[in-house]
């Protein structure tokens, strides 16, 4: 017993994530540092410098917890910064080893290619970092979408919704942010509003106020909200409680049935796909979601926050599934691995008799960062398909 318990300590000690912090420096170091002729000691100070900042990314995060909030939120934005920073940095100096590996054949010497190919490779770095926050700050852009509706009535051709989703306010997202996205939705003057899910990451106790202005969303038949993974890390209950209180109706594998100058709509909407991991009873449920809907209604709607809901609701009858979640990737080089865990990644997509839209979200989580993948309000139409 006591070898069994040893072994499973030296595995815990090789696998925690201290050595990614010590690794990822570490290698950025001996490719970059090493080929910028700074010598020993120069190397020595650059890993030593980078080790301290990548080590200071998760104690950043852990100041969430300290009293002192406005100290908390500076070294969260020195933090997340940092982190989007050093995981640009670490693909830049792979991709800098692939493209010296290719051109190894075709130059006389590799070493004239290593100080240049090291400086701009940390310039770019530095580059895509600085316009990859200026955009994950801008206001988010308005994209317009129309979905094709099999039988869609006269009545509701043009039905607008407009989507917000994955807004994570936290320690780098505010409530002026939030203002921001309330004037743009309302501006919309759509026929309703859709939040679809991860609104907040921190409790209820420290976000409230920055939340608050989502009770002046307005729309002629209210706003709709759905959880999102990150409510049930921040605490689901308090949350749908406050959700509520701010006048959003949340749906939770059910539906409601809004009546549009004489036609009905069914808008149903489920918990998050990964609910069952935190509460069982909250399983995510498109079939319940339906249940007793009337058979007549000129569209199914589901606002569910993860696209990999879409086959369940494909299964259950809905012609429509708005989703969140992927962030698009958030920032360049993600977007481009996003696919290979999503079924959907951003964007409208078709599943047999479902459409599915993605968005690419309203915010952004972790780094502020968009590089390449800036964010969203999405105004969707529904329109009769042809």
């Amino acid at each position: 017993m006591m070898r069994m318990n040893s072994s499973r300590n030296v595995r815990r000690l090789f696998l925690h994530p201290l050595w990614l912090f010590l690794a990822l420096p570490g290698y950025v170091g001996w490719r970059l540092l090493s080929g910028m002729s700074l010598g020993p000691l120069g190397i020595a100070v650059g890993i030593a410098v980078l080790v301290a900042f990548c080590l200071f990314i998760p104690f950043s995060m852990r100041a969430r917890s300290m009293q002192d909030r406005k100290l908390s939120d500076r070294l969260s934005w020195v933090g997340l910064t940092a982190m989007g920073f050093f995981s640009s940095l670490f693909v830049m100096t792979f991709l800098r080893d692939l493209v010296l590996l290719g051109v190894r054949p075709f130059i006389a010497s590799e070493k004239a290619w290593l100080a240049p190919s090291a400086y701009a490779t940390l310039l770019l770095t530095f580059l895509m970092t600085i316009v990859g926050l200026i955009i994950a700050r801008r206001r988010p852009t308005i994209v317009k979408i129309d979905i094709p509706v099999t039988g869609l009535p006269l009545a509701l051709h043009g039905f607008s919704i407009a989507q917000i989703s994955d807004v994570h306010v936290g320690p780098t997202i505010k409530r002026g942010f939030v203002e921001g996205i309330v004037r743009r939705v309302n501006a919309l003057k759509a026929d309703m509003v859709a939040v679809t899910g991860d609104l907040v990451d921190g409790s209820v106790q420290q976000l409230s106020s920055h939340t608050a202005p989502l009770a002046a969303l307005a729309a002629r038949h209210g706003a709709y909200f759905v959880t999102g993974n990150h409510e049930y890390y921040s605490g689901e209950s308090a949350w749908t409680a406050e959700i509520r209180r701010l006048g959003l109706r949340v749906l939770k594998n059910e539906h409601v049935v809004l009546k549009h100058d004489g036609a009905s709509l069914v808008l149903a909407g489920v918990t998050d796909f990964s609910a069952h991991r935190f509460d069982l009873a909250q399983r995510s449920d498109p079939v319940a979601a339906m249940y007793g809907a009337p058979a007549n209604a000129g569209a199914r709607i589901l606002l569910a926050h993860q696209p990999s809901s879409a086959a369940a609701a494909e299964q259950a009858g809905f012609d429509v599934q708005i989703s969140g979640h992927t962030h698009g990737g958030q920032f360049w080089p993600w977007n481009l691995f996003v696919r290979f865990f999503q079924p959907f990644t951003g964007g409208l997509h078709r599943l047999k008799n479902l459409w599915v839209y993605v968005s690419r979200g309203t915010g952004y989580w972790g780094p502020p960062n968009r590089f390449g993948v800036p964010s969203e309000i999405t105004h969707i139409r529904l329109v009769p398909a042809s």
